[in-house]
């Protein structure tokens, strides 16, 4: 092949990738519609429970964010492992005196919910792959409509929590991020993208390991840095000065929560 050619072939190449992402399309919703959000449920598979629950972090962060920023954030999971939108009975999930009908304090005494609801807000999530699979996709498609509609009838808000792309798959990011980011304007949610932030910090910091041996599930700072993605969605205030770090060395906890502002700020036009 020619120099002449050589060059030409890459000048396509970089317009075909240019065209792309000015093609990418943008989320109309940019920050949630219901004031003073206090209970989240949050429904998917393993990506969320993997290292003991992904919505405590989002608790304890806020509870290590500066006290005159803080509010009450109560999170709990409905997860099946493996499992797509369609493995849900969303329905089920509102019916009174079942999920989230009560809890305990710390001295194990039962304290019941006796609000009308008992969520503020339902975060969702497909499969790993459901939404860009060719046999599944219009499954996601099918189920984020019914589903926001079911959480609305309970006057409960709908959100998407955009997952990350498979280590050794990041072409899925782009995919990903345009799949959730139509349904959410399909369907006028508000979508988390976490899966922008994973790429970011695969790509700047290769020091810190996002994934376990099987390259999909997150190791504790993915969890970490996607519980950070959510609470800058939902809160739409940086999380960087924090003192709850998860274990994690003050540096890198500080880079995540600071990645997970930028990347929240930038997919929702601000930055």
């Amino acid at each position: 092949m020619t120099l002449r050619r050589i060059t030409r072939a890459f000048v396509l190449l970089a317009a075909f990738w240019s065209a792309n992402a000015q093609a990418q399309t943008k989320p109309e919703i940019t920050a949630p519609k219901t004031p003073g959000l206090e209970t989240f449920m949050y429904v998917g598979n393993s990506f969320f429970y993997y290292n003991n629950g992904m919505p405590g972090y989002v608790t304890r962060l806020m509870n290590g964010v500066p006290e005159a920023d803080r509010h009450p954030n109560l999170g709990t999971m409905v997860t099946i492992g493996g499992s797509g939108f369609d493995w849900h009975d969303m329905e089920s999930y509102f019916r009174l005196h079942a999920v989230g009908y009560y809890n305990f304090d710390e001295h194990n005494n039962i304290i019941f919910n006796k609000r009308n609801k008992y969520y503020d807000a339902v975060v969702m999530m497909d499969c790993s792959q459901c939404p860009i699979h060719p046999q599944l996709a219009s499954i996601f498609v099918e189920y984020a409509k019914k589903n926001a509609e079911i959480a609305r009838k309970h006057d409960v808000e709908p959100m998407l929590f955009m997952s990350w792309a498979y280590q050794d798959h990041p072409e899925m990011t782009a995919q990903l991020d345009q799949a959730y980011t139509k349904a959410g304007n399909d369907n006028h949610e508000l979508v988390i993208p976490a899966g922008l932030a994973f790429a970011r910090v695969f790509n700047e910091r290769k020091d810190l390991n996002l994934y376990q041996p099987d390259r999909r599930h997150p190791t504790l700072i993915g969890t970490y840095l996607a519980a950070a993605v959510i609470y800058s969605a939902l809160y739409q205030h940086s999380p960087e000065v924090n003192s709850y770090t998860a274990g994690l060395e003050p540096e890198v906890a500080k880079y995540l929560r600071k990645t997970a502002w930028e990347v929240t700020q930038a997919y929702y036009g601000r930055k």
